[in-house]
């Protein structure tokens, strides 16, 4: 465990010395701004449903983005090699890079919690569907986040790693947007699959434990599957 939390710390530590992470959260408040704003002053209604809406899209961009670099740019240096020298596992590394991924995550989030304060001064704001919605964006950035480090760990290349996990995001998030091309009777397996499925459930307020396992599912998967792909290298 200490060998984990010791790469999660370089890991994140890592993210707010490079100039690419302050450009990665103004381009995610400026989105996300912009769209909460545009959508509240037009509609008048005091929720966060307009901003929690446009999250699942926004994120399959701009996660794959700060999880590009994690391993390829590492395979690519050859420092990954001088990485194992040292007295710690594979298991120990993919950990530590996925929580510190997830937790750049969680504080990127941090400011936009001001859109909540705003909204109550303005109206009767139920908090339900907002701490729902954000405890649905913390497991929708984990669950992206593992995507993200798979398809980090598949290439050298960080730009193909970016492509390869912004492509794995949107298929999650879109699969239950075109259900009407499927027949029937698969409509509740691809609607399950479905990231923005149960997000949408979660950011209710409704905290469902299928939608839990759910998100817990993809990032066992996505780490697991990302754990094979490292030992194979190594």
């Amino acid at each position: 465990m200490t060998n984990t939390l010791n790469i999660f710390k370089k890991e994140l530590k890592g993210y707010f010395i490079s100039p690419i992470a302050y450009i990665v959260i103004s381009i995610f408040l400026i989105l996300t701004g912009w769209f909460f704003f545009s959508t509240f002053f037009l509609y008048g209604q005091a929720e966060m449903r307009g901003f929690f809406s446009l999250l699942p899209i926004i994120f399959s961009f701009i996660i794959p983005a700060i999880t590009m670099k994690l391993f390829s740019e590492e395979f690519n240096t050859g420092s990954y090699e001088l990485l194992l020298t040292l007295p710690v596992s594979s298991l120990n590394i993919i950990l530590g890079k996925f929580m510190a991924a997830a937790s750049f995550v969680s504080i990127m989030l941090v400011p936009t919690i001001f859109y909540a304060f705003f909204i109550s001064f303005l109206g009767d704001l139920d908090w339900g569907p907002v701490i729902g919605g954000y405890i649905g964006a913390v497991l929708l950035g984990a669950a992206f986040s593992a995507i993200g480090l798979f398809a980090s760990s598949i290439t050298r290349n960080q730009i193909i790693a970016f492509i390869t996990g912004m492509s794995l995001c949107f298929l999650l998030t879109l699969v239950d947007k075109i259900l009407f091309f499927l027949p029937e009777s698969a409509l509740n397996f691809f609607q399950f699959l479905g990231a923005d499925f149960h997000f949408r459930n979660i950011s209710k307020g409704v905290i469902d434990s299928r939608d839990l396992l759910y998100f817990l599912s993809v990032c066992f998967v996505m780490l697991y599957s990302t754990n094979l792909v490292i030992q194979e290298k190594s």
